[in-house]
């Protein structure tokens, strides 16, 4: 078994034990797994601006 060297400083977004360099930024592949999950269910979200809904429809051709 490999063995698994903390990350100086940094800690795992997920419960707070240091990162180690294997699973940067986290310290296991449980915590990883915990990420991804809340990112896949949409628990974590970017904010995003939506465009103004407008009704001008597609542009004419006025070339007929």
């Amino acid at each position: 078994m490999a063995e698994i060297t903390p990350i100086r400083g940094r800690k795992c977004p997920v419960c707070g034990k240091k990162a180690v360099a294997d699973y940067v930024p986290f310290c296991s592949k449980r915590c990883a797994d915990i990420d991804l999950h809340r990112w896949f269910g949409e628990t974590y979200r970017i904010p995003a601006e939506e465009p103004a809904e407008t009704d001008d429809g597609p542009p004419e051709n006025d070339d007929a």
